[in-house]
């Protein structure tokens, strides 16, 4: 070998390529530069201003959030945050790795030419990664949304070259890296759909095409009337009953003596009322989410009227678990979880101001009033010894954590109780924290988590709250909490549920 060869040195090819696609780059625009579409030059300068700052995206949000959907609300939200990382990534990382200059205008018809002109780096595009990040984490929500953003998006990546601020590669690695920040959010905070538990075990339930046979009872105070009335439209046959809370299980029972099957519009605790009544009398559960928190309908897969009609229509259903506790003369059954501890005071706390300033402001107030009361542990005989407890939560069914949401449930039909509890101390808001951001199965000095198929709790002083489903009782006496399997036969879309 030649000593006089310099191995470092970079290859000639390396920069004939680059040449080749800077080239074909600078070709592309002028291409674009040339053009002249029918309305463009009205159209994709203003588009192209309008999203400035991501007002376009934040309005199009609002817009998502006003139709009142959960799907709506969640794909806004994620668009947002999509939106957010993508805009972070680029004005740090991107347009200080590459200097690229803006295009030259003199291709551009002056007609095109924005008002203000950028003083930033022209790679990569801030624009279009904006637009792809928001429209990708729109689409990965809700594919309905999605295919409405997504041509606004592309218009206005368009644009970039279209009023030559940017060169068509600069737009290209702009969206890539927005698509990859919605695509990053979702491995942080998965989509409800990522979700959806197994349509399994199926179960045999009459199908109901007009909604003939089905009475839905709907909780007139849990603010669902215009969710019923959707249901109404899609199964105009059904019947509709309205009532008080004090009048639920008297309606129910009504309903249940000549139903084909039995529905209910409510939160949590409205459902559980409607689950007992259902096994009380062997029929299947229609269930639409009409609360604030909607945990087992959720966790179920049943969103809105268009899921639930959907599987009404076509008798799609599932059997799901239930759980039942007794205590002394007292029993009840519950669909999402049962504990003892703050929790029930959590609860009661929250009910109390919950119609005075809406649901989630109320949750917040209730934690922050109950983990800094001044109070003392509960005494309980859990597993063979009398212990001090924070908490002790019995989950129907294992909680998952996925990503940085809070746990939801995969599988409503595992046949395991998901117990957790929170050992006695002297900073119960920091061990209940750290409880609350463990795995199903972890055990430390400040709390541990088992599963089991029923669990036997003694020694609990009599009037100690119980809570279950967001319900609260009194405890009677020993609480013994055992396993329904596949109990439950309930209403859901086979095939996971509508965009």
């Amino acid at each position: 070998m030649s000593p006089d060869v310099d191995l470092t040195a970079p290859k000639p090819g390396r920069h004939a390529l680059r040449d080749r696609l800077l080239a074909l780059d600078y070709r592309l625009f002028e291409f674009a530069a040339e053009r002249h579409w029918p309305g463009a030059e009205r159209i994709l300068p203003r588009l192209s201003r309008s999203a400035n700052h991501g007002v376009l995206w934040f309005t199009a949000a609002a817009v998502m959030a006003a139709s009142r959907t959960p799907r709506g609300r969640r794909a806004a939200a994620r668009g947002i945050a999509s939106l957010s990382l993508a805009s972070a990534t680029i004005n740090t990382l991107g347009k200080r790795s590459v200097r690229r200059p803006r295009p030259v205008l003199d291709p551009v018809p002056a007609v095109r030419h924005l008002k203000r002109q950028p003083i930033t780096t022209s790679f990569p595009s801030g624009h279009s990664a904006s637009a792809a990040a928001f429209a990708t984490g729109v689409a990965l929500e809700s594919p309905t949304w999605g295919a409405v953003v997504a041509p606004v998006a592309w218009s206005v990546a368009l644009s970039r070259v279209y009023t030559g601020v940017h060169f068509p590669s600069d737009v290209l690695a702009g969206a890539a890296l927005g698509a990859g920040a919605a695509y990053a959010v979702q491995g942080l905070v998965p989509t409800r759909a990522q979700g959806i538990p197994p349509a399994r075990p199926r179960a045999d339930a009459p199908a109901l095409p007009d909604g003939a046979g089905l009475i839905m009872v709907a909780n007139s105070a849990a603010g669902s009337v215009e969710r019923v009335h959707a249901l109404a439209q899609a199964l105009p046959q059904a019947e509709l009953v309205e009532c008080e809370p004090a009048d639920i299980r008297d309606e129910l029972a009504k309903a249940a003596a000549r139903a084909q099957a039995l529905g209910v519009c409510g939160g949590d605790g409205t459902v559980n009322a409607a689950a007992e009544v259902a096994l009380r009398h062997g029929l299947p559960l229609a269930v639409l989410p009409g609360g604030t928190l909607n945990h087992f309908a959720y966790d179920l897969g049943v969103e809105d009227a268009r899921d639930l009609s959907r599987a009404v229509r076509g008798g799609e259903a599932v059997r799901v678990d239930v759980g039942r506790f007794a205590s002394g003369d007292h029993r009840g059954v519950f669909l999402n979880n049962c504990s003892l501890g703050v929790y029930p005071e959590l609860v009661r706390e929250r009910d109390r101001w919950s119609h005075r300033i809406g649901g989630w402001p109320a949750g917040v107030l209730a934690a922050l009033r109950v983990l800094n009361a001044d109070r003392h542990p509960l005494e309980a005989e859990l597993g063979g010894g009398a212990r001090p407890l924070w908490l002790l939560f019995v989950g129907n069914c294992t909680y998952h954590r996925m990503g940085l949401v809070p746990g939801r449930r995969t599988d409503l039909a595992d046949g395991r109780f998901d117990v957790r509890v929170v050992h006695g101390g002297r900073k119960p808001a920091l061990r209940l924290l750290a409880a609350a951001f463990a795995g199903p199965l972890t055990r430390s000095p400040a709390h541990a988590a088992v599963q089991v198929d029923r669990l036997r709790v003694a020694g609990v002083a009599p009037g100690t709250p119980l809570a279950h489903d967001g319900e609260v009782t009194e405890v009677h006496g020993e609480v013994t909490l055992e396993k329904l399997p596949e109990a439950l036969t309930v209403y859901r879309p086979l095939n996971g549920t509508s965009t």
